[in-house]
C-alpha cells in the first residue's frame, strides 16, 4: 500500500510560482509511474502532468505545457511539480497519484493510489 502526502500549495499572485512536493511511502517509488490531477471547485477531476518511471519521459496538458515541469526523484521517494506564470485558472487542489503500470495514461481512474490533496490558490 502507497501512501502519498503533497505539501507545498499555497496563495500566490498571478505570474508567481510555486513548487509542489508529494513524498511517497510503503511501495517500490520507482516502479510508479506518477502524476499530478487538479480539481476546482465544481469541475471533475483533470490531468496535469505525469511522468514515467525512468523520469526521462513527461507528459503534460496542453494547457500547462511550457509553464509546469514535472520530476522526480527516486531516490527520495518523491515527485515535484514546478509551476510558473500561475494564473486564476490554475487555482485548484492538487493531487498526487501513483499508478502501478510502466505504461503513462492521463485519467484519474486509472491510477491506484492517491494523496489527500494540497490547495493551490492564484489570485488575479
Amino acid at each position: 500500500q502507497v501512501q502519498l502526502v503533497e505539501s507545498g500549495g499555497g496563495l500566490v499572485q498571478g505570474g508567481g510560482s510555486l513548487r509542489l512536493s508529494c513524498a511517497a511511502s510503503g511501495g517500490p517509488f520507482s516502479r510508479y509511474v506518477m502524476g499530478w490531477f487538479r480539481q476546482a471547485p465544481g469541475k471533475e477531476r483533470e490531468f496535469v502532468a505525469a511522468v514515467a518511471w525512468s523520469a526521462v519521459s513527461t507528459y503534460y496538458a496542453d494547457s500547462v505545457k511550457g509553464r509546469f515541469t514535472i520530476s522526480r526523484d527516486n531516490a527520495k521517494n518523491t515527485l515535484y511539480l514546478q509551476m510558473n506564470s500561475l494564473k486564476s485558472e490554475d487555482t485548484a487542489v492538487y493531487y498526487c497519484a501513483a499508478r502501478n503500470s510502466a505504461v503513462v495514461l492521463t485519467t484519474p481512474i486509472s491510477y491506484d493510489y492517491w494523496g489527500q490533496g494540497t490547495q493551490v490558490t492564484v489570485s488575479s
